[in-house]
């Protein structure tokens, strides 16, 4: 009955120590896959990291050239500026030129008409050479003097008209110059258009990134909240698993005094079977020999 039921003991403990195999074995498989998961978690992750920084550095990017096109089209503006005060300065002294012209050819026109008259004065003193001699030196004395002034004035008409044309010349290049300046300008407007039009279409897809990079935050979070509750629950089985191993650590100890209590009965049941025979043995030696 003892061996029955030691035995019926030993089966018992032997299904319990399979059901606790079976159970870590299940729970290594979990934790693996526990662990598979978090991995593919964590690479997840860092390429994610990986693309917001990509990102970033090409905003960084874009940012730099928005702002040397900004500085650019600054410096363009304080040129055409600076060309529309030359443009406005050339004009004025154009137009000062213009009237200085005028007022000399008037005077010069003048000159002119009252050259014709003393001319006009000397064909008919001519006729009178014999009786003017005097009055034909003064007037030729006076003619002399008009002709100075007729060239000085033909000078200044010549300084005038020369400098007319360099400043039409200016006046033509500062045109060609407004006019290549009114296209750049043009041509930067539209760049900075499409510039601004890709900044915000830029902000619109940072933004779009900003908000995943916040879910791909909150979803960090959770899966660290997850890693820590796999940590714990890790710690769990290990503590647990530590403490089946020591419970079979007993149940093998306990199994080997078992045995060794059951080998000892086995040799105590032997050695009554022998004492038993051997009694037997006496018995009947006995029984024959008293009849």
């Amino acid at each position: 009955n003892i061996i029955r039921r030691q035995r019926q003991e030993l089966n018992l403990l032997i299904a319990e120590l399979k059901d606790r195999d079976r159970e870590l074995n299940d729970m290594v498989t979990v934790h693996e896959r526990h662990i598979q998961a978090w991995e593919d978690d964590r690479q997840k992750i860092l390429a994610l990291a990986e693309r917001c920084s990509l990102l970033t550095s090409e905003l960084n990017e874009r940012n730099a050239i928005i702002k040397s096109l900004t500085k650019r089209l600054k410096f363009l503006e304080s040129q055409q500026n600076d060309s529309k005060i030359t443009l406005e300065n050339t004009q004025q002294k154009f137009k000062e030129l213009t009237q200085k012209v005028t007022d000399s050819s008037v005077h010069c026109q003048a000159l002119e008409e009252k050259n014709q008259s003393l001319h006009c004065s000397i064909l008919e003193l001519s006729a009178k050479t014999g009786q003017l001699q005097a009055r034909e030196q003064e007037l030729l004395n006076m003619l002399q003097l008009k002709d100075k002034a007729l060239l000085e004035t033909t000078d200044q008409i010549t300084e005038v008209t020369s400098k007319f044309k360099s400043l039409e010349g200016a006046l033509r290049t500062a045109k060609l110059e407004e006019f290549s300046r009114n296209r750049e300008q043009q041509d930067l407007k539209l760049t900075l258009n499409d510039v601004l039009f890709q900044v915000n279409r830029m902000k619109d897809v940072l933004s779009e990134k900003m908000k995943e990079t916040s879910k791909h935050q909150e979803e960090i979070s959770h899966l660290k909240h997850e890693n820590g509750c796999l940590r714990s629950e890790l710690l769990l089985a290990v503590e647990e698993a530590q403490r089946k191993d020591q419970l079979y650590r007993f149940a093998k100890s306990k199994q080997v005094r078992m045995e060794r209590e059951l080998s000892s009965l086995q040799q105590v049941c032997v050695k009554q079977q022998r004492d038993l025979h051997f009694l037997h043995v006496n018995l009947e030696s006995s029984q024959d020999s008293r009849q």
